[in-house]
């Protein structure tokens, strides 16, 4: 089996490798490292920073140094994060992983993007009427695509093992921006709703595939009002099949094609380049339909699949890794992410025997989140948990 685990490239350069790549090897025990390649904003806590405690994270960051000439004339262009300077984390990394007979992996975030989306609204999905949700990056925009496809370019320079493509799909309401706020209580079913992106290339796309793209619009807009104006409306539970005599839930359907046409693409993309990518489906199995997430069709187009294995016990991570079988993923095409801490694990027996679940089912891969988050003691968790 396979082990990293996910990091920040501030890490590396914050530590110097010798530290850095020292405790992955000679405490964590694991074969690489999943190095973020582009991130979103964040403000988080890292126990074991030598000289500060709370970090933030530039929006839509990169943490490779881009070329200038891949992104020429593009308005959609990864921007290199001030916190590197004039370095370059994925080029020192692919140095070290070399020499010391490890893989790199490129943990790269794609469509959640507040910093692009904010430049570019055009490009950010656009509710029913008309908001555009600037976090994020509508998957099924052309120049979101080429975007993509540049990323996956880039980090082929590095020499990257692998791609831990994150956020490679559509995101509701509820999603990364800081001091969202909803004073009336809007109701699962109006955030579901106000999460589905009907801008014009996903209207198209959904004409495309025989739906009446507006009709469902003014569906969820109608549905939407309804529930905003009645606070007892607000609480009733959705039915989608109802809204639009079944045009929006077909809307819902159809809006998975781009998802999987451009993770297929990317996936096959990353392979000539000699690379892998796993698409991260971090809720698991049936949990994706409004974000677009189709497994038996992201598994028909021969794309693997990450997801996390949040659980306290071993039995819950193997209830979500062995649902995945029921959705056309083999456990062969899947890799899955652990959590050292205390809130996950009371140990390393514990630790130990949701690896040994994960070996069980012929999982190949088991990453671990994430480095600077972890207290040191987690890293000794996982050595543990491994060698066990």
């Amino acid at each position: 089996m396979q082990s990293s685990v996910l990091a920040f490239a501030t890490d590396l350069i914050d530590e110097g490798a010798d530290t850095f790549f020292g405790r992955l090897t000679d405490r964590a025990g694991v074969g690489g490292v999943t190095l973020a390649s582009v991130y979103h904003a964040a403000r988080d806590v890292f126990p074991h920073h030598p000289t500060r405690v709370v970090r933030y994270l530039e929006p839509g960051a990169a943490y490779f140094r881009p070329d200038p000439a891949r992104w020429a004339g593009r308005r959609l262009a990864p921007v290199a994060a001030a916190a590197i300077g004039d370095r370059d984390p994925f080029a020192e990394a692919a140095a070290e992983t070399t020499r010391r007979g490890l893989k790199l992996h490129a943990w790269t975030v794609f469509c959640h993007n507040d910093r692009l989306g904010f430049q570019h609204p055009d490009c950010a999905p656009a509710n029913a009427f008309g908001d555009r949700l600037l976090t994020e990056l509508c998957p099924a925009n052309p120049e979101v695509r080429e975007y993509a496809r540049g990323l996956v370019d880039e980090l082929a320079r590095y020499g990257v093992d692998a791609i831990r493509a994150e956020s490679l799909h559509f995101h509701g309401l509820r999603h990364g921006y800081h001091h969202e706020r909803y004073f009336e209580r809007l109701g699962a079913a109006a955030e579901a709703l106000l999460g589905i992106c009907f801008c014009p290339h996903c209207l198209a796309a959904a004409g495309s595939a025989g739906v009446d793209a507006e009709r469902a619009r003014r569906a969820a807009a109608a549905d939407v009002r309804r529930r905003l104006a009645d606070e007892a409306a607000a609480a009733a539970p959705a039915e989608l099949d109802a809204l639009g005599d079944g045009a929006l839930a077909a809307y819902v359907d159809a809006s998975a094609r781009p998802v999987t046409s451009l993770a297929a693409e990317l996936s096959d993309r990353a392979r000539e380049h000699g690379m892998r990518l796993s698409f991260l489906d971090g809720d698991g199995p049936g949990r994706g339909w409004l974000a677009g997430i189709d497994l038996p069709a992201l598994a028909r187009a021969g794309v693997a699949v990450e997801t996390l294995g949040y659980a306290r016990e071993p039995a819950a991570v193997r209830e979500k890794v062995a649902a995945f079988a029921l959705h056309g993923v083999a456990a062969a095409d899947l890799a899955v992410i652990l959590r050292p801490m205390a809130e996950d694990c009371d140990g390393p027996a514990n630790l130990a025997a949701k690896i040994a679940v994960l070996r069980e089912l012929g999982v190949p891969e088991v990453e671990f989140y994430n480095y600077g988050l972890m207290r040191l003691s987690s890293l000794d968790r996982i050595g543990a948990a491994l060698r066990g």
